[in-house]
Formats: structure tokens, C-alpha cells, sequence
């Protein structure tokens, strides 16, 4: 897919991954929709002509009106990118029932209620791409995050699923999968954890950034032969055992 003049919504486009795949749109020529819960921070002075508006994942009726609104300010839908999501701490036996089902909300059921509504204007257009966000939590699981390990772990599947479903549409589906990336959502880190990471759990020995992964997520659109895939972006850290 050529991204010149393409319409592309962002969830979590205000920070981290969702701004730096707004930036890396804009920079190949596509018309940008990005919502989050909050208004945009630093990222509207620099991209300002980005569209941007407010709306929770976990609300069915949020994502429908995201969809709609997307195609009323920027023209259409072409690309949908899932970056919204957040921390869901908590181990078995004390994670609340309210905690466990604000995960599958946030990180799982949105993606349904998304998608649900993207998939028909992207149909009328002859095809599109959408690209989620899972982690490498969801591949090994995560001491004391079993919610978040669970949620992402589901979202290869739903991929794998969509990708079939909507092959003969022209709609590819595709996943990232991110490992340690310097975002806010990594400041509960205690700098030793972030040391750690560095020296001993990932093997190229830095954490990833925002842009490592919007690089990604960038190609994945581009190419429209590749479906059904999650690519892991996690500097080999997966590739540990310890």
C-alpha cells in the first residue's frame, strides 16, 4: 500500500508508540486521525495537521463514533492501527474481578468493537490494513501481570482469525509485538530493573523505542503480501530463558 494520501486512525495517538506511528504516517503522506482519553501533549505542536480526538477503547459506542469520525475529518478509512492499551498489574489471587475485566476491555474486547466497525468502510474502499499491539508478556507471561499476560497472548490469535476472514477483501491484519520500549508505560521501572534489562536480558543490549516500533508497524501497511503475522520487536530479548 502506497500511504500517500491514505486515511489512518491511531488509538493512543497522544504518547509513545501511537504519537511515533502518527509522525512516521505524516512523514509518508498520510491524512492522520489519532485519538486517546487525553488531549495530545508535545505531539500536536509538531504535527499539526493531525486530527485529534477523545475516546475510551473499552466503550463500544467510544470506537464506533472513532470510526465515524475519522471518516468525517479526514475523508475515509484505510488504515486502522490499535495502539491504546496500559498496565494491568495484578497476580492471581489478587487481581480484582473490576481489574481483570478492564484489561479484557482495554486490550482485547476493543479491538472487536473496532474492528467490527472499521472492516465495512474498509470493504466499500477495496481493501485496507490494521495493525495491533501485543508484547512479548503475552508470549512468555509476566510475573504479577496475568491479566495484561493473558489479554496480549489472545491477540496473535484474533490476528491469525481476522487475516483469514478478510483475505478475499483485501484486508491484511497484522501485529506487533514489542518488547522493553522507553515509554511511559516502562517509568514504574526502578532504574536496576532498566540496568538489568540492558545487561542481561536483552541480548542487543539497549531498550527499543517508540520509533523501532512505528518503523514496524510502517512496514506492515506498506506491505500488503504480509497477513496473519505478529512481528516481535523486542531487541532478542524473547530469545532468552532467563
Amino acid at each position: 500500500m502506497n500511504l500517500r494520501g491514505k486515511s489512518c486512525l491511531i488509538t493512543g495517538g497522544s504518547s509513545g508508540i501511537g504519537a511515533a506511528t502518527v509522525l512516521a504516517l505524516i512523514d509518508k503522506g498520510a491524512h492522520v486521525a489519532a485519538f486517546a482519553r487525553r488531549p495530545p501533549g508535545v505531539i500536536n505542536e509538531i504535527a499539526s495537521n493531525v486530527y485529534y480526538g477523545t475516546g475510551d477503547v473499552a466503550r463500544p459506542e467510544d470506537c464506533q463514533r472513532m470510526i465515524e469520525e475519522t471518516v468525517s475529518k479526514i475523508g475515509g478509512l484505510d488504515v486502522l492501527v490499535h495502539c491504546a492499551g496500559g498496565a494491568a498489574p495484578g497476580s492471581l489471587l489478587n487481581v480484582t474481578p473490576e481489574q481483570w475485566h478492564r484489561a479484557f476491555d482495554v486490550h482485547l474486547h476493543s479491538i472487536f468493537y473496532l474492528t467490527r466497525a472499521a472492516v465495512p468502510v474498509m470493504k466499500a474502499r477495496g481493501g485496507g490494513a490494521i495493525v495491533l499491539i501485543s508484547s512479548v508478556a503475552g508470549l512468555r507471561g509476566v510475573n504479577g501481570a496475568i491479566a495484561y499476560s493473558v489479554v496480549k497472548g489472545a491477540i496473535p490469535q484474533f490476528v491469525r482469525s481476522m487475516a483469514r476472514e478478510l483475505a478475499d477483501d483485501k484486508i491484511s491484519v497484522n501485529a506487533v509485538t514489542p518488547g522493553v520500549i522507553r515509554t511511559p508505560f516502562q517509568d514504574y521501572l526502578l532504574p536496576e530493573q532498566v540496568q538489568n534489562n540492558i545487561e542481561n536480558r536483552i541480548p542487543l543490549h539497549r531498550e527499543g523505542t517508540p520509533q523501532d516500533v512505528a518503523e514496524a508497524i510502517v512496514m506492515l501497511i506498506a506491505n500488503d503480501f504480509i497477513t496473519g503475522e505478529s512481528l516481535t520487536i523486542d531487541g532478542g530479548m524473547s530469545m532468552r530463558m532467563v
